[in-house]
């Protein structure tokens, strides 16, 4: 026996829901279902990211990043006004660490400037302003549009106003095959979909295989750490952040402001071995571990990224009071012994392109036969779910 659906999303996290969603902003008589394999919302990095709403300016001009971050963070603001979901308005500071990072610093300036975004270079004193706890070198860059959510909410409110549409959002209920036109949902009938999109997070790539599409892509998963301090809620009033290295995908270790005033040092960009490499043995793959190990010969001979360096520079910190050390050379005040409370681990589904051995830094998208694949949403995927999803959505309705 088989069921028909109009559209059917594979994963059920913040882009699959919005994917859902704005296809029923469309079509509102469609008949639209999101399938999760999870019991719970938000159990993957919809869940486990640090609800930072980015404004848009780390991107290249020319990237889908740039403008959907900076659309997103408009359209997620104004979700969250309609929803009831809280914003805190922290805005951000990008600090330097020596005079040598003055150059990187003007780049994201203009960058900003390129994609549409406000920010300001501000000096010592008027950083001190906005964040005494921060401290640079000569000059730091202001974000105000740059604030924080709790993510879960944003998901839970999400997931409920595709179901007010009229779309049906199914956990508990994994994905286990599907092709151009059915898919088959773990223990139920077959479905016959007009249009399948793969929001399938950490299994976009083995999704996408299944239609022929993102062959030469894998999966190359990084775990996140988190700490939170046991300071009063407030100390930390802005979310301060280090240049970036341009060479990879990753913003570097950050404190950040949660959405009840806590304060938070992270993440870690840590090699995981199977792709739900939370911690201990849950989620344990021994096919996963073979074929990730699998890819790090190619990766550790990239061009595209100082591989050797980025292992060496993250596997200590997988220690507490080295990854605080970290961050206080963004405020000199963070003492490891204040940050002793360990976040929800997260897995960052990073795309590795295998035959180039590069990580891909933009979102990808790919067509295949009666299907669109969201192969690499990455941070700020996030910020930007309502806009990709306009976006793909889009896309398929005009094709």
């Amino acid at each position: 026996m088989t069921t028909a659906a109009d559209a059917v999303i594979i994963g059920g996290g913040v882009v699959g829901l919005a994917l859902a969603d704005a296809w029923l902003a469309r079509r509102p008589s469609d008949r639209v279902v999101v399938y999760d394999k999870e019991d719970r919302l938000a159990e993957h990095a919809s869940g486990r990211n640090s609800g930072v709403l980015h404004a848009g300016f780390y991107y290249a001009p020319d990237s889908l990043k740039a403008r959907l971050t900076r659309d997103g963070n408009a359209m997620l603001r104004a979700f969250c006004g309609e929803e009831g979901v809280v914003v805190r308005e922290t805005g951000k500071v990008v600090v330097t660490t020596s005079e040598a990072e003055l150059a990187a610093l003007d780049v994201l300036a203009a960058r900003a400037a390129a994609n549409g975004v406000h920010v300001e270079l501000v000096d010592e004193h008027g950083l001190a302003e906005l964040e005494p706890l921060a401290r640079t070198v000569g000059r730091a860059l202001w974000s105000p549009t740059t604030a924080v959510a709790d993510p879960v909410a944003v998901v839970r409110a999400l997931a409920g106003r595709v179901e007010r549409r009229g779309g049906q959002v199914r956990l508990g209920t994994p994905v286990v095959a599907a092709g151009p036109g059915w898919v088959q949902p773990a223990k139920s009938d077959r479905i016959d979909a007009g249009h399948i999109i793969n929001a399938a997070g950490l299994h976009a790539d083995t999704v996408a295989h299944w239609f022929g599409v993102g062959e030469e892509y894998r999966m190359l998963p990084f775990k996140g750490l988190y700490w939170y301090a046991n300071w009063e809620p407030g100390r930390l009033q802005r979310h301060v952040y280090p240049v970036p290295d341009a060479r990879n995908p990753f913003l570097g270790v950050h404190l950040t402001v949660t959405v009840d005033g806590k304060a938070k040092v992270g993440p870690t960009a840590i090699p995981a071995l199977w792709r739900e490499d939370y911690g201990g043995v849950a989620g344990f793959s021994a096919r996963e571990l073979a074929q990730i190990t699998a890819l790090y010969p190619r990766f550790l001979r990239s061009a595209h990224h100082d591989v050797p360096g980025l292992i060496k520079a993250e596997m200590p910190k997988y220690l507490r009071r080295y990854l605080v050390g970290q961050a206080s050379q963004l405020a000199p005040s963070v003492r490891s012994r204040d940050f002793t409370t360990k976040g929800r681990v997260g897995v960052r589904a990073q795309l590795l392109h295998v035959p180039t051995g590069r990580l891909e830094m933009d979102f990808v998208v790919r067509d295949g036969e009666r299907s669109t694949h969201v192969l690499n949403a990455v941070s700020p995927a996030w910020t930007s779910a309502l806009a990709v999803a306009d976006y793909v959505v889009d896309g398929i309705v005009a094709a």
